[in-house]
């Protein structure tokens, strides 16, 4: 691609939103956390999908980062996990406070580094505060069950343990709330997170860590729980699928790459959560409203740019319409 500047209102958005956000405009961003900022691989530079500027640079993880960040998390994880439950939830509530004081910065940078609209930019920054106060919610309802027994003044009783560090691959359309829905969960079960995100998307992956370890460091907690590292698939990718040391791996992105995800993770006997894309499609009945149907498949069709794992690829509309 031809070098392109930026428009007017890209970079100065770009300049008043990245300072805010811990972001540089000119010096490269590490691209790898584990409780400290690091990344000795490639320079990756973001173009915004606006207009094809360049708006930020990234230093890549190399493979000794990854290992770093998957140590330094492994590492957290023992003290993480024997922290009560409500006390890891008020760890989560403050980030979603820091979430909520920077709403508007970060859906813009979602929507200069996604090509998103504003609306949505900040919409999905929302997503983030809300499984952030529903997390809050579960810290305190990790529930198990006493079960009676068949043996004289014996009962059973059900604990559920924390797997440990979780990797979190996730794609483009989602850049931050993808991120947040499975870091927050996991956060507040006593596991610590290693996050590999789209390498399209690595600059608001990179300001929601710096929120992230500045709010650990407030609440005196290892802000290696939430683990970077920002590389190709074929690097970083394959080493966090390999890794028996990462017990469960949610990955969202193509069907092509969850195949090749959960065949490499379950032949570690390793667990995955897999969110991949689909052909769904809508039906129209006879007796549906079309006003209201065809409102529903514009957005479905186009909505978030055709983006969403939801998104409508199919009509299968009744004959007598």
């Amino acid at each position: 691609m031809a070098k392109s500047s930026s428009s007017p209102s890209v970079a100065k958005t770009a300049r008043a939103i990245f300072p805010k956000l811990g972001l540089s405009l000119k010096s490269p961003n590490a691209g790898a956390f584990w409780g400290a900022w690091g990344g000795t691989g490639v320079i990756l530079e973001k173009r915004s999908p606006i207009d094809g500027s360049v708006i930020g640079r990234v230093k890549q993880a190399s493979a000794a980062d990854y290992e770093r960040a998957v140590t330094a998390a492994q590492k957290a994880f023992l003290i993480w996990r024997d922290l009560p439950a409500p006390k890891r939830g008020e760890v989560i509530r403050c980030y979603g406070n820091a979430l909520r004081e920077l709403k508007t910065e970060l859906g813009q940078l979602v929507s200069l580094e996604a090509g998103k609209i504003l609306v949505e930019g900040e919409g999905e920054v929302q997503e983030m505060i809300d499984i952030c106060d529903y997390a809050v919610g579960l810290s305190r309802q990790l529930f198990g069950l006493t079960i009676a027994s068949e043996r004289p003044g014996h009962r059973m009783m059900e604990t559920w343990q924390p797997l440990g560090v979780v990797g979190i691959i996730s794609a483009f359309n989602f850049p931050v709330a993808v991120w947040a829905w499975n870091s927050a969960l996991a956060a507040v079960c006593g596991d610590t997170t290693i996050w590999k995100p789209s390498e399209k998307t690595p600059l608001t992956a990179i300001a929601c860590i710096k929120i992230a370890e500045k709010v650990c460091r407030a609440c005196g907690v290892d802000p290696a729980i939430f683990a970077l590292v920002i590389g190709d698939g074929p690097t970083i990718g394959e080493l966090m699928t390999n890794d028996r040391r990462v017990p469960l791996v949610s990955a969202t992105g193509s069907t092509r790459m969850g195949r090749r995800v959960g065949e490499v993770v379950a032949q570690r006997f390793g667990r995955t959560l897999l969110e991949l894309g689909g052909n769904n499609a809508i039906i129209v009945a006879p007796s549906a409203d079309l006003k209201l149907a065809k409102l529903a498949i514009l957005f479905g069709a186009v909505g978030t740019a055709g983006q969403r794992c939801t998104s409508t690829r199919r009509i299968i509309v009744h004959e007598s319409i």
